[in-house]
C-alpha cells in the first residue's frame, strides 16, 4: 500500500500541516484586522468621553487590549515563520510566551485581590521564559559546529610549505 509507505506518509503529514497553517493564519489574520478595529473604535470613543481615567482604569483596558493584539500578531508571525522555514521557531514561541505573561502581569487590576501563590508563580515564569529566551539566543552565538560541518577552529595548517607560496603548484 502506498499510503502506508514512509515517504508518501509523511508528505500526506507535510502537506496537511502546511494546509492547517494557512488556514490558521488566514483567520487569524481576519480576527486581527477586526480586533484592531475594534480597538481604534473602542480608544476613539474613550478619547472623546472626558469621564475616563486615563491614569488608571482606562489607561489599564487599553494596554490590555493593546497586548492581545500584539500577542495574536506574534502567534500569526509563528505561523508564517513555520510556513517559510518548515520549523517552529523556539524564539518566537518565547516571545510569545513572555509577552503573554507580562500582560498578565501589567494589567492586573489594581484592587483586585493578588494571593501570594498568583504573584509568585507568575514571577516564576517570568523568570523562566526570560531565561529560556537568553539560553536560546546565547547557543546561536557559542553553537559549536556539528559532526557535518567542519571545524574550521582546530584545523591544522599545512607546515610543509610556506604560508606565501600555499596557492603556488
Amino acid at each position: 500500500m502506498r499510503l502506508f509507505d514512509d515517504r508518501s506518509f509523511l508528505r500526506a503529514i507535510t502537506a496537511f500541516e502546511r494546509a492547517l497553517a494557512k488556514v490558521l493564519s488566514v483567520v487569524l489574520t481576519g480576527v486581527l484586522v477586526v480586533a484592531t478595529l475594534q480597538l481604534l473604535l473602542f480608544l476613539g470613543s474613550d478619547l472623546l468621553d472626558l469621564n475616563v481615567n486615563w491614569t488608571g482604569e482606562g489607561l489599564i483596558r487599553l494596554l490590555d487590549q493593546v497586548l492581545v493584539i500584539l500577542i495574536a500578531l506574534e502567534v500569526l508571525q509563528n505561523l508564517t515563520a513555520y510556513l517559510r522555514e518548515h520549523v517552529v521557531q523556539i524564539e518566537l514561541v518565547l516571545v510569545t510566551a513572555l509577552t503573554a505573561v507580562a500582560r498578565k502581569v501589567i494589567v492586573m487590576p489594581p484592587g483586585v485581590q493578588k494571593s501570594p501563590a498568583d504573584l509568585i508563580g507568575l514571577g516564576f515564569a517570568v523568570l523562566s521564559l526570560a531565561g529560556a529566551y537568553w539560553l536560546v539566543r546565547q547557543s546561536h552565538f557559542k553553537r559549536l559546529p556539528t559532526r557535518r560541518e567542519q571545524s574550521t577552529v582546530f584545523q591544522d595548517q599545512d607546515l610543509s610549505s610556506p604560508p606565501d607560496a600555499a596557492g603556488e603548484a
